[in-house]
């Protein structure tokens, strides 16, 4: 019987991981209690890589097994959104290739703006199915807490009516202008007030209220929770909220933080996914936002992750990783010192902007074309098919390369083009079911980099503008696993 709930889910999480004990070793004279966090391990974006590019592949998981024009509505959640006047959430549609009608929404402003998102796509009654984005990138200061405890990474959850993996059975919010911390419009870093204050007035007091008042409306005892998720930087407080709630011991998850670091507005969603995935049919959930309030959620699992379509969803997403113990190029991406760049970098990259809309499908939804007459693939689409044997005029439908793998049949690595993060690898790819294309690699481990290597294409960004604050997005080749 068809039902209403969560369909799906998807996550994505950087491969580079920065080890803390890096960043620690760099600024632990001056700041010597930094030692205490430099365990684990922190999920860094490249330099191609921000909110709109995660949130894009996270989407692109939970999307596989469904048919993408029932999507109806997407919204975006973040409080690192890289335009301030365009919609994010437009783009991934564009990079998702979703029909036009579909409503897109940018939130922000809290991180709970992704809950408080799932919680309206949950109760609402639009037609078709949401999809609720949350996806963060934000930067703090050099040996800062934040620095140590923060993390790149998405998450997307599918919304709507069909055979769902979990539904919704109470949830309530608390909205309480209780300012742990904040980011003033204009400025680059968090501010962050003192954690026992935190802890004891905000966690210990609000929490618990929504808690209780989402179990009453759910009606079910606290006993009965099987997973606790509750992102926290501030250790042992899920295990003392439970403990004042009446929770299992046993349900409290772990935050993830050694192995990604707190991911802001994504990390509600990311716990939920990670929480999910270790589920069985009966388990029940519950999910806790706190900023600014809190968001609390109760969902009864109605089936494992197993009966779905194959997807990593967040332990596929951690498990794909590279260790960076290279702090200085940390903080060179990510525009944390002023770099010395070469005349190479001062190229004047303006972007052509009625160009970028009239080819907007096969900038930023990699569509070639197929030639019906001889079944010839290529990119670009063109009026003439590129068969030398067939040549007809005008007989090419639209062919989507973004679902396609493929494999490297050529590469460069060029010390001479400019890269933030140089070499500029770039080559030919022979996708499978027929077409090729010159391509630039992202994620590339040096080591493993030969002719052969398999690839999938990961949404990118291809090259800032920085003089007009534009950036422009394409589609890069990533190793796969074989």
């Amino acid at each position: 019987m068809s039902s209403f709930g969560i369909l799906s889910y998807g996550a994505y999480v950087p491969s580079t991981r920065l080890q803390r004990k890096a960043i620690a070793a760099s600024n632990s004279w001056f700041n010597s209690s930094l030692r205490a966090f430099a365990q684990g391990e922190r999920a860094i974006g490249g330099w191609d890589e921000d909110v709109i590019t995660m949130g894009a592949e996270a989407a692109r998981e939970s999307l596989v097994g469904f048919d993408p024009a029932q999507v109806s509505s997407i919204v975006l959640a973040s409080t690192t959104l890289p335009f301030a006047d365009r919609q994010n959430s437009g783009v991934i549609r564009s990079a998702l290739m979703l029909p036009t009608p579909v409503r897109t929404a940018d939130t922000t402003g809290s991180l709970r703006s992704a809950t408080t998102a799932l919680v309206e796509a949950l109760v609402g009654s639009a037609d078709g199915s949401t999809l609720v984005i949350g996806s963060d990138a934000r930067k703090a200061k050099a040996g800062s807490r934040q620095e140590m405890l923060y993390g790149d990474g998405a998450a997307a959850v599918l919304v709507g009516s069909g055979e769902p993996v979990a539904r919704l059975i109470g949830a309530a919010s608390e909205t309480v202008d209780f300012v742990q911390q904040y980011r003033q419009a204009g400025r680059s870093y968090d501010y962050c007030w003192e954690e026992r204050w935190i802890r004891d007035e905000g966690y210990f007091k609000i929490v618990p209220q929504a808690i209780s008042a989402a179990l009453k409306t759910a009606g079910v005892e606290a006993s009965t929770i099987t997973h606790f998720c509750m992102p926290t930087t501030l250790g042992k407080v899920g295990a003392a909220v439970a403990k004042r709630c009446g929770l299992p011991r046993t349900s409290v998850r772990d935050t993830l933080g050694d192995v990604c670091g707190d991911t802001g507005a994504a990390h509600p969603l990311m716990m939920l996914i990670d929480a999910l995935q270790d589920s069985r049919s009966g388990d029940r959930i519950l999910l806790v936002a706190f900023s600014g309030g809190c968001d609390a959620m109760v969902f009864d699992v109605v089936r494992t992750g197993a009966t779905q379509a194959p997807r990593g969803g967040v332990k596929g997403a951690l498990a794909r990783r590279r260790e960076d113990s290279n702090y200085m190029r940390y903080l060179s991406l990510n525009n944390l010192v002023d770099l010395e760049r070469g005349m190479r970098a001062e190229v004047d990259k303006a972007t052509p902007l009625t160009v970028l809309y009239r080819n907007q499908d096969m900038i930023q939804g990699l569509v070639g074309g197929m030639c019906r007459n001889c079944g010839t693939v290529q990119y670009p689409r063109q009026r003439y098919c590129v068969n030398p044997n067939c040549n007809a005029l005008d007989s090419q439908d639209d062919y989507g390369f973004a679902s396609r793998t493929g494999k490297v049949m050529s590469f460069t690595a060029d010390y001479l083009t400019y890269s933030p993060d140089p070499p500029t690898y770039f080559g030919m790819v022979e996708f499978d079911g027929g077409g090729r294309m010159m391509m630039d690699f992202t994620d590339v481990d040096p080591e493993k980099m030969e002719v052969g290597l398999p690839v999938r294409v990961m949404f990118r960004v291809k090259d800032y503008d920085d003089n007009r604050g534009f950036r422009r997005y394409f589609w890069k080749a990533a190793p796969r696993a074989a």
